[in-house]
């Protein structure tokens, strides 16, 4: 069988195209594959983290006040032999009125030690205290002079 030059050139270039989109289908193949495999993990990570924190809620707090604690332990002195209160400020414009929350932002949290009688506004953002003030919480108040 007689092929002609022209005719082997492009089958030559035919052929060169077929194997480059092969070697393209693979890589897309590759890439596809490590974005379904990294994809379960993920949701297999998020899954298990879900699970735990179901079945032992307190696990998860008590973990996240010893990060806040940390956190806030980097900046100041905190009581000693106490576990804080925590709170979180969620709607600011209704705290505006006391001066401890004045200048509170949604997302901060208030540590309340009740010994120690202080609360400590922070602002987990900016990673700063915004605010300490002293408070009587669990003090009966004092009778009234006759």
């Amino acid at each position: 069988m007689f092929i002609t030059i022209q005719a082997q050139k492009i089958i030559t270039k035919v052929l060169a195209i077929l194997a480059a989109t092969s070697k393209a289908q693979k890589i897309i193949i590759a890439v596809l594959a490590i974005l379904l495999i990294g994809s379960a993990s993920l949701a297999y990570y998020f899954s298990d983290q879900l699970q735990t924190v179901k079945n032992n809620p307190q696990k998860f707090t008590q973990e996240e006040t010893k990060s806040l604690v940390a956190k806030v332990g980097q900046l100041m002195v905190l009581p000693a032999g106490e576990d804080p209160i925590i709170a979180t400020v969620v709607d600011p414009e209704r705290l505006k009125d006391q001066a401890f929350f004045a200048q509170a932002k949604k997302g901060d949290r208030v540590l309340i030690y009740s010994k120690a009688q202080k609360a400590i506004l922070y602002d987990p953002v900016a990673n700063k205290i915004v605010e300490v003030a002293p408070t009587n919480i669990g003090a009966a108040p004092a009778p009234a002079a006759p």
